[in-house]
């Protein structure tokens, strides 16, 4: 203390467990501001092992700037020693983490007091409260072995105030598609996005404060986000921090089974990686495994920009030879004259379930977004044998990112010779209406409005009949359920109609 008088400087020491000075660093009077430290951690559920002591020269106690390096840091403990006024002994006033509790506290306090009264055993001290943290997290939050856990970050903006729910209910079904643990979801809905922080650096140290109470590994964003606020958001924190997009793109890495779809997943990874190189040192050197970096993998990230854009160009020129191929097939295919009718709609609304109902196959089917990301064509056999072709495409999402969309076109190109496009909804949705435009809208966006469609209600046996009935009505649509076989001799005769198939019955001789 003496020196930091002498100097007019605050004095700070950063001390590991064994006793050592790891650092020792000098502020002004006053603030003193802690350098990077590296990210090697005692482990995950434990505190980094490293105490702050520092001085305040002012008599001051513990500042809120004390407690935040405490908090997103995660430091054994922070302390400051200072001659408060009118007392004649130095005091010691120290901060330390507590585990989440009801009354919304972060962090307690020993002192302040004269400092030849403390009496701690820090080893004993630290041990305990290491111990009190694993306790509460494990009473609270049980997961698999491995599993990740995460933090879901709902940003609500102006021009999406309806339906906040379903968009949590999304993200959460997103993320549990990885196996991730959801343990929290904060929503904030500022005025406006905050172009550094999307929210503002004080909400933002908050959730990364409150993700390192709970032993949260990730940080999940529902909105986009730049390559500046990656880089401004992952500085605060050691946590994996991805958006809506990356997860998306996580999910077709783990889903991809062909080379085609290996190709366009990892073509799509490269094209969102590409302008997030510059912070890689940040935030994306963080992804060393596991969510959020399938596909392309650590060393694809590490590699200059030259590198990657020979990347994305072998990868396009492989995908345009699938597409040739692809071509090349749909022209002997008109050469039959078989008609193909493509199933479309918003991501696990069925669309799998029904095409394995009507061609009698066995495509793989699983309750979560986006099990299909490869078309599938399959010859229709309910309730016979008969000679329509039938197309299974990939899901769509509301705000799917534009990388996907682009690496995905020679998929979605299959729905330019379709002959007719049954667009399946789950009818059972909350946002029903709002599924319906985010499709018509992408339908649109490929030039494909103008074909012949049939608005189809999928999954009638989870919703009551006078609701099915007024929506069928409103909607224009027919009614399904691929589970019990409702409507589903309706819907053949009426694609039927539609191509102007006559059934073998009405055939004149």
């Amino acid at each position: 203390m003496q020196l930091s008088r002498d100097i007019s400087r605050q004095v700070g020491l950063l001390i590991s467990r064994r006793g050592v000075v790891d650092a020792v660093i000098v502020g002004d009077r006053e603030r003193i501001e802690i350098p990077p430290l590296t990210t090697d951690r005692v482990g995950r559920a434990r505190f980094r092992g490293l105490r702050f002591v520092h001085t305040h020269l002012a008599g001051d106690l513990l500042s809120k700037e004390d407690l935040t390096d405490l908090a997103l840091l995660q430091l054994d403990l922070v302390a400051c020693i200072t001659q408060r006024k009118g007392e004649p002994v130095e005091a010691i006033h120290i901060g330390y983490l507590v585990p989440e509790n009801k009354k919304g506290q972060v962090w307690d306090f020993v002192g302040p007091l004269p400092i030849n009264e403390l009496q701690l055993d820090f080893g004993e001290f630290i041990t305990e409260l290491e111990s009190e943290f694993l306790k509460e997290r494990g009473r609270y939050y049980v997961t698999k072995a491995g599993q990740e856990k995460a933090i879901l970050v709902i940003v609500v903006p102006p021009r999406r105030r309806k339906h906040v729910e379903e968009r949590i209910a999304e993200l959460k079904d997103l993320s549990r598609s990885v196996d991730l643990s959801v343990i929290d979801v904060v929503v904030q809905s500022p005025k406006e996005l905050h172009p550094k922080y999307l929210v503002g650096k004080g909400k933002i140290e908050e959730i990364v404060i409150k993700s390192q109470q709970l032993g949260a590994d990730i940080l999940i964003f529902d909105e986009e986000l730049s390559p500046s606020q990656l880089h401004s958001i992952s500085t605060l924190t050691e946590l994996k921090v991805l958006d809506r997009n990356q997860l998306i793109l996580d999910i077709f890495a783990a889903r991809a089974r062909t080379s085609e779809a290996k190709i366009q997943v990892e073509l799509a990874q490269l094209r969102y990686i590409l302008p997030r190189l510059g912070e890689k040192d940040t935030a994306l050197s963080r992804l060393t495994g596991g969510i959020g970096l399938r596909g392309p993998g650590e060393t694809k990230l590490e590699v200059n920009r030259r590198r990657i854009r020979e990347k994305i160009g072998f990868l396009e020129k492989k995908l345009e030879e699938v597409r040739g191929v692809r071509q090349r097939k749909r022209e002997r295919r008109k050469q039959t004259a078989i008609p193909v009718i493509s199933i479309v709609g918003y991501t696990n609304s069925g669309k799998s379930t029904l095409l394995n109902l009507l061609t009698r196959s066995s495509v793989e089917v699983e309750n979560r977004p986006f099990s299909t990301l490869s078309p599938t064509s399959r010859l229709i056999k309910y309730p016979e044998r008969k000679n329509i072709i039938m197309t299974d495409t990939v899901g769509f999402i509301e705000d799917l990112p534009k990388v996907l969309l682009r690496a995905f076109v020679a998929t979605l190109e299959e729905l330019d010779d379709a002959s007719l496009l049954l667009h399946l909804v789950d009818i059972s949705s909350p946002d029903l209406e709002e599924r319906i435009t985010t499709v018509e809208r992408m339908l649109a966006g490929l030039g494909l409005s103008e074909k012949k469609q049939i608005l189809v209600f999928n999954k009638m046996d989870k919703v009551q009949r006078p609701y099915a009935e007024q929506m069928e009505i409103r909607y224009g649509a027919m009614g399904i359920s691929c589970v019990t076989g409702e409507g589903i001799d309706q819907l053949v005769r009426a694609f039927e109609m539609e191509l102007q198939i006559v059934p073998p019955a009405l055939e004149v001789s």
